[in-house]
């Protein structure tokens, strides 16, 4: 295993690599959106660690359950900065992967849709938490672009419900289109992700602290199909251990040293 920091020929090494891999798998977590302007969750300027609060609404329960709960929720998403965020120069890296015709998938754990307009070819990106860019109701499942239900909450709905679902007398709860804690994940989304990880000759794990299951078995599943690990973080992870690059700085500037850009 080579560690950037030990040894300044990791980079170099994971370097070519890349450029000999004909299938490249990428898994990227919040990490690589910090350079955006958008924090991370768990880190020690992240949303949770700065608000609890934040935290319990996203869990699904507590958000079903109270409307405090998702009164805090609609204008947290109203003020996020994720809004005004750019892709920024480790996302375009990443779309340089897919120029070369080398990008086989890419998972993200982010629901922020950088990827998509960095470049990325939508039909490549698995969401695997899905998008803060719909917002959908959890009674009937009708989605809607997230900026017609952020203008109800702009002018005056605190918790605005479904309109599908009023016009037949129910209540419908409506929600960012993204997983919360208690809600399952998409079987198809994840199959995709698991397959593209043993298909891979390659896998590089970006700004993920590796922690959150299943996807993070994506990295000892390419493993042990023979692929190459490179992870790309600001500080260690849970599965340094099965890397045979860990390339540890700023992600951006690693990416794109790594890619050539």
């Amino acid at each position: 295993m080579w560690v950037a920091s030990e040894h300044t020929s990791s980079i170099t090494a994971a370097a070519a690599w890349l450029r000999a891999a004909r299938r490249v798998t990428v898994l990227t977590g919040a990490g690589i959106s910090t350079d955006s302007g958008i924090p991370d969750f768990r880190g020690p300027n992240g949303l949770w660690t700065k608000n609890p609060q934040a935290q319990k609404a996203a869990n699904l329960q507590h958000y079903l359950d109270s409307v405090e709960v998702r009164r805090f929720a609609w204008q947290n998403r109203l003020h996020s900065a994720a809004w005004a965020a750019q892709p920024n120069p480790g996302h375009r890296a990443l779309v340089e992967i897919e120029r070369r015709g080398q990008l086989l998938r890419l998972v993200t754990q982010n629901i922020d849709e950088l990827h998509q307009r960095a470049g990325h070819a939508p039909e490549l990106v698995l969401e695997v938490h899905g998008t803060m860019h719909r917002s959908v109701c959890w009674t009937c499942g009708d989605r809607r672009p997230m900026t017609e239900t952020l203008e109800r909450v702009r002018t005056g709905e605190d918790d605005p419900d479904c309109l599908l679902c009023r016009e037949r007398g129910v209540t419908g709860v409506l929600k960012s289109d993204t997983i919360s804690f208690g809600q399952s994940l998409v079987a198809e989304v994840i199959h995709a992700a698991m397959q593209a990880a043993q298909e891979t000759d390659l896998l590089i794990a970006v700004g993920s602290s590796l922690q959150v299951y299943p996807v993070a078995n994506m990295v000892p599943r390419a493993r042990a199909a023979g692929a190459r690990i490179i992870v790309v973080n600001g500080e260690p992870t849970k599965m340094d251990h099965h890397a045979d690059a860990v390339l540890i700085g700023s992600i951006s500037e690693v990416l794109t040293e790594l890619v050539g850009t």
